[in-house]
């Protein structure tokens, strides 16, 4: 697989990022009526997508281990599942964009950004090879019915 670090760590440098360009960059900063209710409604979907998401793949019995997809022993497609290929990926993306907002860099929306593109090309397309090598065609039919982020 082409993954260099487990999907967690990723989010946690971006976040470490996120904080450094904050801090080091004097400009950037933006402020808005609500911006603080919204870092909570953020930060709240992305906990509950998040645990949904993980305890989803304990009920099927199915490894949530990002690092050995090979180890899946059921493609799970229900619930989250149905609405996005990868919610727990989205949850970690919804938990930067509250922690970018409250923040408050403009630029942080980059560095989010920068999140999905590392995700997409490092964790989900070689995932989505084994997956599609282990379950065929059920898992192209669901890759075309289910969006892969949102």
């Amino acid at each position: 697989m082409e993954l260099k670090l487990p999907p967690v760590i990723v989010f946690f440098v971006f976040g470490l990022l996120m904080f450094l360009l904050n801090k080091f960059l004097p400009f950037g900063f933006f402020d808005f009526f609500g911006r603080l209710v919204l870092v909570k409604v953020l930060a709240g979907m992305a906990v509950g997508i998040l645990t949904i998401s993980i305890v989803q793949f304990f009920r099927t019995k199915t490894t949530v281990d990002p690092g050995k997809p090979s180890k899946t022993t059921q493609l799970v497609t229900n619930g989250l599942y149905k609405f996005s290929r990868n919610p727990m990926y989205l949850g970690m993306l919804l938990m930067l964009l509250a922690w970018g907002l409250k923040l408050g860099n403009a630029f942080n929306v980059l560095l989010a950004s920068g999140f999905v593109f590392y995700m997409n090309r490092f964790q989900i397309i070689p995932e989505e090879k084994i997956l599609g090598n282990k379950f065929g065609k059920e898992y192209a039919r669901y890759v075309t019915k289910t969006r892969r982020w949102f």
